[in-house]
């Protein structure tokens, strides 16, 4: 575990570090102007797959590893475009520069090169962020669904997600726990994500998407997996499972072979 996490202040910490940012001005993004871009969804694109949806994740750190790698020997932008390249269905870009290393300016300069959904990924506590999101040209946009229940954010869940959706923004609600997945299931044809890594202790299990299915009838919504998958098997017995898509970064971004380890994942 992280010298910055405990198993109570885990998820402040992260978002503390949010509120720092927007603070900080760094998520300023009047410079870029990506509000007529036309939105690609997600959504459509992992249903029309016709091999493993991944979607590949570009993080330079983590507060569970550390820096992963050097932002200042690898464009974002090439990463982006190998991911692509590779198979990958959408790409996910962290923005939250403590802790992470990410920043909004990477997600802009790969709007430019790629033409497929890119998914900011944070921890949202502002429409600031939502904000920024649009002008970068984000397609989606991720929801923690913890840090709204336990009031870490400027809004409701439901406020941010109707602001977002007006704003054309496609939207990933993240869940961890048997409660938060229940109640998110209420509504249907929705982006659900089940983070198998514990916010506060860092702790990794794949298991955590395997109990959430088996307990849960996910309905019509299309659920991705996120954190910790690095093998095909494991995507193998997901999908078994019910899972439509996975999110996979760490294992990617030190595999060596960026295009290998996507097509590796990508056609089991």
């Amino acid at each position: 575990m992280s010298k910055f996490f405990s198993r109570e202040t885990g998820l402040k910490t992260l978002t503390d570090n949010s509120y720092k940012a927007i603070n900080q001005g760094m998520y300023d993004a009047d410079k870029y102007d990506y509000n007529s871009h036309s939105v690609i969804s997600l959504k459509r694109i992992i249903l029309t797959c016709n091999h493993v949806p991944i979607i590949s994740e570009i993080k330079f750190a983590s507060p569970s590893k550390g820096r992963i790698l050097d932002q200042s020997k690898i464009n974002p932008k090439d990463l982006a475009i190998q991911m692509t390249h590779s198979g990958s269905v959408g790409i996910s870009v962290l923005t939250q520069p403590y802790l992470f290393e990410g920043s909004i300016h990477n997600l802009a300069s790969i709007r430019k090169s790629v033409n497929v959904p890119l998914l900011m990924k944070d921890i949202i506590v502002s429409e600031v962020q939502i904000d920024a999101a649009k002008k970068i040209g984000a397609d989606c946009i991720l929801f923690i669904k913890s840090v709204f229940d336990k009031g870490f954010s400027e809004g409701s869940l439901e406020k941010f997600s109707e602001y977002a959706m007006k704003k054309g923004l496609e939207i990933i609600t993240e869940v961890h726990s048997e409660d938060e997945f229940g109640e998110v299931l209420k509504n249907k044809k929705q982006l659900i994500g089940i983070n198998n890594r514990n916010l506060n202790t860092l702790e990794v299990d794949i298991n955590v998407t395997i109990m959430l299915l088996q307990k849960f009838d996910k309905r019509n919504n299309i659920i991705i997996s996120e954190s910790g998958i690095s093998k095909s098997d494991e995507i193998t017995k997901l999908r078994s499972i019910g899972v439509d898509a996975f999110l996979v970064g760490t294992s990617i971004m030190e595999s060596g072979n960026v295009l290998e380890k996507i097509k590796e994942l990508s056609n089991v």
